[in-house]
């Protein structure tokens, strides 16, 4: 145990701490690695909190995915060492440089954080508040945190910013979604198996536990699912039956609600809304401001539509995004009765791409307009 405890060290022009406890409200210690830079200073904080381990490399969680990036995209790659890139989470390398802090924390379950897996659910949503509240008063932090990341990270920030959070400055959802019944688990009322599967791949293979099992961090040669090693049969009792549990769901019930982000109390600013299937409509409905204003304010609201996609009311009367599919009666709710909404599919691969933003790909991790870095 005592090799997973928290340890500091000075490498690649980064202060990093690793393994950094962090105390939820029912006492329950998660574990954090912190990229901060040399000097000492009060910075902005971009925080990810998530299940895949965050010790676990980018090149050995998923050889293929980052081959193939690499190959395609070298601009990702480049001025880099690489040794820190994680799935779906940002290059500390590309963000230090430019005064920010990064702090990745391993999920309730996953990675070096032991507990019970429950994803999504209003435990985990309180774990992440809890997280950014300490991310907040920290002595190295200037009291605004940024969120940022891919799927999983950019689902759960919609969810945490519901709680609204004091120190919650801004957020950047990427590929992300809002409602647990209609984006995620039934298409169009349709059982999605896809939940089930990555379960299966993506969290089983790196929850705490899996000890000797599992792998190795290539930065400090720890294991990346903690000290333990534990028994398939205890490996099961500490984690829900994910893909039973949804399938036992299939109407839009109070277990979908609340996993799903309650669009009134989002006040939190906006540097992108890249939804599933609904970015291009969302890059047009936020084009005028990188800091989109709440769901609450000056008609922006945004909804789910029938086709469990997120979808964004755009206020450019020239949109190209097509005329909604939202009934009268929905838009009369949402108090959009004249405008329209869009939820157009981003079936391209260039609609995957990540736009520039002041000159750089956010690929790139370069340094943007997000409000959290002055005091």
């Amino acid at each position: 145990m005592a090799s997973h405890q928290q340890r500091t060290e000075i490498r690649d022009g980064m202060r990093i701490d690793w393994d950094v406890p962090i105390t939820m409200d029912d006492g329950l210690v998660l574990r954090a690695d912190i990229f901060r830079p040399m000097k000492d200073g009060k910075y902005p904080v971009i925080l990810s909190y998530g299940p895949y381990a965050k010790s676990l490399a980018f090149q050995d969680g998923y050889p293929s995915a980052w081959q193939r990036m690499a190959d395609k995209h070298p601009d990702v790659t480049a001025g880099s060492s690489n040794l820190y890139q994680s799935w779906e989470v940002v290059d500390p390398e590309k963000w230090v440089p430019h005064d920010y802090v990064c702090v990745r924390v391993d999920s309730r379950g996953a990675g070096c954080s032991p507990g019970f897996i429950d994803h999504f659910s209003p435990r985990e949503t309180k774990d992440f508040y809890d997280c950014i509240e300490w991310a907040g008063v920290q002595p190295w932090s200037n009291g605004k945190v940024g969120l940022n990341g891919i799927s999983y990270y950019g689902i759960n920030q919609w969810h945490v910013a519901s709680l609204q959070p004091p120190h919650l400055a801004a957020m950047c959802v990427w590929e992300g979604a809002a409602d647990w019944y209609r984006d995620m688990t039934h298409h169009g009322g349709m059982l999605s198996t896809f939940w089930e599967n990555w379960y299966d791949m993506q969290v089983k293979t790196v929850q705490y536990g899996a000890g000797e099992r599992g792998r190795r961090s290539r930065v400090h040669s720890e294991l990346v699912c903690g000290p333990e090693t534990l028994s398939d049969a205890e490996l099961a009792r500490k984690r829900a039956d994910f893909g039973t549990e949804i399938a036992s769901h299939p109407m839009d019930d109070d277990y979908h609600r609340a996993r799903s982000a309650k669009w009134d109390k989002i006040v939190t600013p906006l540097f992108s809304a890249a939804n599933w299937a609904a970015r291009d409509c969302t890059r047009a409905a936020i084009s005028k401001d990188s800091r989109a204003p709440p769901p609450s304010r000056n008609g922006w609201r945004p909804m789910a539509s029938s086709t469990g996609h997120i979808s964004t009311p755009t206020t450019d009367a020239n949109s190209s995004c097509a005329s909604s599919t939202i009934s009268c009666t929905e838009r009369k709710k949402a108090g959009q009765n004249n405008r329209r909404y869009c939820c157009r599919y981003g079936t391209s691969t260039s609609s995957h791409r990540a736009p520039k933003v002041s000159g750089r790909s956010s690929a790139q991790g370069g340094r943007n307009s997000i409000s959290i870095h002055r005091r």
